[in-house]
């Protein structure tokens, strides 16, 4: 059976990960994952930007039309789905 063990750490010195934890005994065989949040866009200069969500999100013109069109069905209460938590369940089977 696999268990899991989810920390947020920051990387130390020479790339160094440390990972506390009680629930493993010394010796314990265990497989790593590193998962990098991506909030950082690399230039074509190799440097590093912060890109606003925002901005990325609206930085094609698809993008931008489909997310205007969104909001503006929003406000007007139009093309929208609604369903209840128990239609939600019946059709996804959410529930054991």
């Amino acid at each position: 059976m696999l268990s899991g063990i989810k920390q947020q750490v920051v990387v130390g010195k020479d790339g160094k990960i440390e990972i506390q934890t009680s629930d493993l005994a010394e010796g314990t065989v265990v497989e790593v994952i590193v998962l990098v949040e991506q909030d950082v866009v690399e230039t074509n200069a190799n440097q590093s930007i912060q890109q606003d969500v925002t901005e990325y999100l609206l930085s094609t013109e698809a993008n931008r039309c489909h997310l205007m069109t969104a909001i503006q069905n929003i406000e007007t209460k139009t093309n929208l789905v609604s369903f209840t938590p128990e239609e939600w369940d019946e059709e996804y089977n959410i529930r054991s």
